[in-house]
């Protein structure tokens, strides 16, 4: 079905087996192989794996030692980051040729949005397929693309013909097809939490649709309204795009993987402080708050919002960049996470800020005393209370 004029028109680009599929590219003694990139060694993790690989049940997370259970034969291959990256910022640059507005999530996944595209709801396909070849022709690799109204149909959609796929949602079709699927499907359904829906007789995205509300915030909590939504395909977040050449930033490997979002947002809550402190020493604020995250697969992704009006107080982006680890936390809740980083970006000085659309007092008093006894004492002279629970 296509899009109607003046719809919203969102395209999700998922790069197929994204490492895996460059190792097997560059080396052609691996194609049609069982490869798996990434350390074979007793805590080794499996960043990426071939669909060769798949087919035994491996998945990208795995440790490595189940999945040379799994697999025997399996071929390990170290992992080879920067070559990676030079590779998307290619298929980036064929993004950015067709529109600006760019989100990207990791180096092989994006959504783009051609909303303000002249004619673009009659040719979303065309545009769809023009996007795929370009990248075969760019980098020899396959990218499945998913077309629909908002992020989350389009990112559904994107996973369905999987590799190689081409995929639209509008309309009827979103209900038709969410509503057969499993409600692991959707963005936010872990292992745990699809094992109690069952036990509540929910097993689809149509039954989360319609569960009662009681029901679902037995479940999700404060999360619940938003499960909801999703599970009728409705999701309103805009794309956001951002360039990183002009940002501050802070960030954080950790020794031991965090699994507890509480713990995620005190660390969290901390980086936002330091990259706030940062912006304010250099008389700068941000006009978007990024949020990025390593799981222990290696894999990185971002999250962004706008910052209306821009700022660099510590409570405005620690609380942006909370909400983001949120919403990046529904969508991968048995996710262990390896590294965490707060930045801000379109930076501008003080003095193009609008005066009446100035930060409160009391947020701006705050940071300034912080900021004067960190001067005078240290940078851990004092911490946030937030970070001390």
């Amino acid at each position: 079905m296509n899009a109607k004029q003046g719809q919203r028109i969102i395209m999700h680009v998922d790069m197929d087996a994204f490492y895996a599929s460059i190792e097997q590219r560059d080396n052609p003694d691996l194609r049609g192989k069982p490869v798996i990139v990434g350390s074979s060694g007793e805590r080794g993790v499996v960043a990426a794996a071939s669909y060769e690989v798949r087919e035994f049940g491996v998945r990208s997370a795995m440790p490595s030692r189940e999945a040379v259970r799994r697999c025997p034969d399996a071929i390990f291959i170290r992992p080879r980051i920067d070559h990676y990256r030079q590779v998307s910022r290619v298929i980036f640059d064929v993004f950015r040729q067709l529109t600006p507005v760019v989100e990207g999530l990791s180096l092989d996944e994006a959504f783009l949005d051609f909303s303000d595209e002249v004619g673009i709801a009659q040719c979303a396909q065309a545009r769809a397929l023009d996007i795929k070849q370009r990248i075969l022709t760019a980098t020899g690799l396959n990218a499945s693309v998913g077309v629909g109204p908002n992020k989350l149909v389009a990112k559904i959609a994107s996973d369905i013909n999987k590799p190689d796929g081409l995929c639209m949602l509008f309309g009827t079709q979103i209900e038709e097809t969410l509503d057969t699927m499993p409600a692991r499907k959707l963005p936010g359904i872990g292992r745990k939490t699809e094992q109690r829906l069952h036990s509540m007789g929910i097993s689809t995205i149509g039954d989360l649709r319609t569960a009662p509300d009681a029901a679902l915030s037995a479940v999700f909590g404060r999360y619940a309204m938003r499960v909801k939504q999703r599970a009728a395909g409705i999701d309103e977040r805009p794309v956001t795009p951002h360039r990183a050449d002009k940002s501050i930033s802070s960030e954080t490997t950790f020794n031991v993987d965090l699994v507890s979002l509480k713990k995620m947002k005190i660390e969290l809550t901390a980086l936002a402080d330091q990259t706030a402190a940062r912006a304010r020493k250099k008389e700068l604020h941000g006009a978007v708050v990024i949020v990025k995250i390593r799981t222990a697969d290696f894999r990185t992704q971002t999250r962004q919002m706008p910052l209306q009006p821009a700022s660099n107080s510590t409570a405005t982006i620690g609380q942006r960049a909370r909400e983001l680890l949120d919403d990046w936390y529904l969508e991968h809740p048995d996710s262990a996470v390896r590294l965490l980083g707060v930045g801000i970006a379109g930076l501008v000085r003080e003095k193009q800020l609008d005066l009446f659309a100035a930060e409160h007092d009391s947020e701006k008093n705050v940071d300034q005393v912080l900021d004067t006894i960190r001067k005078k004492y240290g940078t851990d002279s004092v911490k946030r209370g937030s970070r001390l629970r």
